[in-house]
């Protein structure tokens, strides 16, 4: 597995040390896993996108009681 060398604040290598003990974990991990859940976000602007196609489709749908929604998913 390649290594790499990185520079970081003093507090923040302290913050990240005591969570890897928290979990039982390595600090490589703990970073590992910070880097990937960092690497999976959706991008900012396709979220917003995402959002406003929601919106839109709220504001066409109507008005509508909130209840029969529920007990129409739940009884599904």
């Amino acid at each position: 597995m390649p290594k790499v060398m990185v520079s970081l604040p003093e507090q923040l290598l302290l913050d990240l040390d005591r969570e890897a003990a928290r979990r039982g974990s390595s600090r490589s991990a703990l970073l590992a896993t910070a880097a990937r859940r960092e690497l999976e976000q959706q991008d900012p602007a396709e979220l917003d996108a995402l959002l406003d196609r929601a919106r839109a489709a709220m504001r066409s749908a109507g008005a509508f009681e909130s209840g029969d929604v529920v007990r129409a998913e739940r009884d599904r």
